[in-house]
């Protein structure tokens, strides 16, 4: 008994309770990347079906009206292979790199801006999209500066 209070003691000291966390982040994340590559597989395979009806089902001078729904499935791959970066990123330096989470944020915007049916919305939608990206381009700007001058 005293063995094992004394393990629960040990396990418990600062050092070996950070190592314990780093070793179920790094499992976390591990797992975060196969669920990931899933979800871009799959991706992938919508986009492939539905060019295919498209092409071949769609009467000549209509494929315009589904542009937009190719254009976000298209979207959508690339916003899932950067979040599959930001995790492997996390993976290989232990570190969440704050430039590609915003990058993917600015992706995500415009993919919505570009899918984006103006019949639908409403004019403060629209200021807020715009300002969300004003934001995020600032931040990515002051971000890349930072870097910048961290590594010269």
């Amino acid at each position: 008994m005293k063995k094992l209070l004394r393990r629960i003691i040990e396990a418990s000291r600062d050092d070996n309770f950070m190592h314990l966390i780093e070793k179920i982040e790094v499992l976390v994340s591990k797992v975060l990347s196969l669920f990931m590559v899933l979800v871009i597989l799959v991706e992938l395979g919508n986009l492939a079906t539905f060019l295919a009806q498209e092409l071949f089902t769609t009467p000549y001078g209509k494929f315009n009206t589904t542009l937009f729904t190719i254009f976000g499935l298209f979207l959508n791959i690339l916003i899932a292979l950067e979040i599959l970066e930001n995790i492997t990123a996390y993976l290989r330096k232990h570190v969440i790199q704050v430039e590609l989470v915003i990058s993917t944020s600015l992706i995500a915007v415009a993919r919505k801006i570009i899918i984006l049916d103006l019949e639908k919305v409403s004019g403060i939608d629209i200021i807020g999209l715009g300002i969300a990206i004003f934001a995020l381009s600032i931040s990515y700007l002051l971000i890349r500066f930072s870097n910048s001058r961290h590594t010269h």
